[in-house]
């Protein structure tokens, strides 16, 4: 059965700021190279007349670094699809939805996400269902699933802000 996880991030910037940064291919390769994981490809991103923002990526994670559970029911690699598409911000908000799978297993991810003002700047709002087909442990991973999508927005998050506060740079070590 799905699992619906609802989490938020704050950002000590403007919705206008912190999406400009997402509209910025360079910052996707960034994060991308910082993420951890051991294979990763922007594999499509496009910005589009009216601002709206389409990214796909791919990030790999050796069979060697799963956690067990994961192990047992996914040969090989662990290739993990993602697609954000932004609107543009309008009424000072940003909308998103989010896909996400992994390559050849039964388990995928959706969502809406909302970049909104906040006290002291915005936060980011991400509704996820997480859905895994395996009989009896299906929901097991879901919840693990659930705990490293936290983890990842988190990261995700902290990159974001030495992004900005470095002017559109990579952070440094």
């Amino acid at each position: 059965m799905p699992r619906t996880f609802t989490l938020s991030e704050h950002y000590p910037a403007s919705v206008e700021q912190v999406y400009a940064v997402f509209a910025d291919e360079h910052y996707w390769r960034a994060r991308l190279a910082e993420s951890g994981a051991d294979v990763v490809a922007l594999d499509e991103m496009t910005v589009g007349p009216d601002g709206g923002v389409d990214v796909l990526t791919t990030q790999g994670i050796h069979r060697t670094k799963l956690p067990a559970l994961a192990a047992q029911f996914h040969p090989g690699n662990l290739d993990v699809a993602r697609h954000e598409t932004w609107h543009p911000v309008r009424d000072g908000r940003a909308r998103a939805q989010v896909v996400g799978k992994v390559v050849g297993a039964p388990a995928k991810l959706s969502g809406d996400a909302v970049l909104a003002p906040a006290s002291g700047g915005c936060e980011l709002r991400l509704t996820a269902t997480v859905q895994v087909d395996i009989p009896l442990v299906g929901g097991k991973i879901e919840s693990f699933i659930g705990g490293q999508l936290a983890e990842l927005m988190t990261t995700e998050q902290r990159f974001t802000l030495a992004w900005l506060r470095q002017g559109g740079a990579a952070p440094t070590a």
